[in-house]
């Protein structure tokens, strides 16, 4: 039923001149938001006591405050994309130098206190950032043409998987086994200085111009009703919520449980998600060019079935099954990686292609702002269900379950749900599913990689 009716439209040969540097920008981009946004102040947090409602308080809040993008919206095809986005990102940096200082405050403030002042900066940082933001995608938009923005989204999630994995091996290295303030003081140092040097690319970043169209809506009244009930508009934000519910509180409580559970040493939990931006990385091989030419809609379901496998991973290492051996949390961390950077890909691509030109702006903040605030609320809600579940600790049949293991139980769930919703989304010119694992099976260098599985 998706099969198209005519062939797909040529692929023009190259990206429009000067996007190297938005390339550039997503490598001092992630080296800088990884410090401060990731696993380094989670285990920052954790340090200073957080429980795991903090913990999830502290990884929703960047998407908590997307909500923001609503009434900045309408002010960005005044002032201009590319002004927009740099007046927020500025401001982010100048907030990423004081995170800085609050680890050199071990001497004269409490634990809780300075728990407390980290909070309010990344509330400052992640407040800039949510205004700024909804420049971003009409600004691109603008620039690359229909047929390559898959091409540019595959090669952007290369530039930002590489430096993400260089940025988990630093931040494995500076904090070793035991680390104290001054280690992750310098991690966030390194973070604004990243940062800064980000902001000199995104200069060089074509300005782009938005259609007269998106224009129109300015000065008056925009309609959110009717914006939310485009058909295909509206089933990609419900699908959209299902899978930020689901995927969330992935990466806080994986860490935690690394952390908590199995009581890996600092250098170990980074390391090992380090892996994690590998498998993001072989995203550009394995659907750079089959975004274009499949859709995104397939990504999305073949992206989905494999989170299926990952959260029953989890699950079985959790409840004993499976020996929590550094390969196996390897490899998941690894397909977790992949799955994370080909949904984004795919979905970024098919809200792309969804929304008219009419408007633009308007419906990317709408659509950022929803499965925004939807990841948002999502490790809160599961922080109070870790919480929740204290110190839990069943065993049924020779299996052990505590709170790990139900969370990741529930996720399982969730991921489920949002499958369901992904078949439902409108792509009239994507190919079949099994079309697009076929030929990833046949002419990917996954074939090779089965040849070499042992059989019995």
């Amino acid at each position: 039923m998706n099969e198209p009716a005519a062939a797909p439209a040529p692929t023009p040969a190259r990206l429009p001149p000067g996007l190297v540097n938005a390339y550039v920008f997503a490598v001092f981009n992630a080296l800088s938001f990884q410090m401060v946004l990731s696993n380094p102040m989670i285990l920052y947090a954790k340090s200073l006591g957080a429980t795991a409602t903090a913990l999830g308080l502290i990884a929703g809040m960047v998407y908590l405050l997307n909500i923001f993008q609503i009434p900045a919206a309408r002010h960005v095809d005044r002032v201009g994309h590319k002004r927009f986005v740099l007046a927020g990102w500025s401001t982010r940096v100048v907030f990423i130098f004081l995170m800085a200082l609050v680890p050199l405050s071990a001497g004269f403030l409490t634990a809780q206190t300075r728990l407390v002042l980290m909070v309010f900066m990344l509330f400052g940082f992640n407040l800039s950032r949510g205004i700024s933001v909804c420049g971003w995608l009409p600004w691109i938009t603008a620039i690359i043409p229909g047929p390559m923005r898959g091409r540019y989204l595959a090669r952007e999630a290369a530039c930002v998987n590489s430096a993400s994995f260089v940025a988990f091996l630093l931040a494995a290295g500076v904090l070793g086994t035991a680390p104290t303030g001054w280690r992750f003081s310098l991690l966030f140092l390194f973070s604004g200085v990243a940062g800064a040097v980000s902001l000199g690319f995104m200069k060089r970043i074509p300005e782009g111009t938005p259609p007269p169209a998106a224009r129109s809506w300015s000065g008056e009244p925009v309609p959110w009703r009717a914006i939310a009930a485009y058909p295909p508009f509206r089933k990609l934000l419900r699908m959209n919520v299902a899978m930020s519910l689901a995927a969330g509180g992935v990466t806080p409580f994986v860490t935690a449980f690394l952390k908590g559970r199995l009581n890996l040493p600092e250098s170990e939990v980074m390391g090992i998600t380090a892996v994690s931006f590998l498998g993001g990385l072989s995203s550009l091989w394995l659907l750079g060019r089959r975004l274009d030419e499949y859709g995104s809609k397939p990504a999305l379901v073949l992206s989905h079935g494999v989170w299926l496998l990952i959260m029953a991973g989890l699950t079985l290492v959790s409840t004993g099954v499976v020996p929590p051996r550094l390969g196996v949390l390897a490899l998941l961390q690894f397909l977790m990686g992949l799955c994370l950077a080909s949904v984004q890909m795919a979905n970024i691509r098919l809200v792309m292609g969804t929304i008219p030109e009419m408007g633009r702006s308007h419906f990317f903040a709408l659509q950022s702002v929803v499965s925004n605030v939807a990841f948002g609320l999502s490790p809160i809600a599961w922080g109070l269900a870790i919480d929740g579940a204290g110190s839990l600790e069943l065993w049924w049949h020779g299996l052990f379950l505590d709170r790990y293991g139900l969370y990741f139980m529930g996720a399982f769930v969730a991921f489920a749900v949002s499958l369901v919703l992904c078949h439902s989304l409108v792509e009239p010119a994507s190919l079949s599913t099994e079309a697009m694992l076929r030929d990833i099976l046949t002419r990917s260098r996954l074939r090779a990689w089965l040849r070499l599985w042992p059989r019995a």
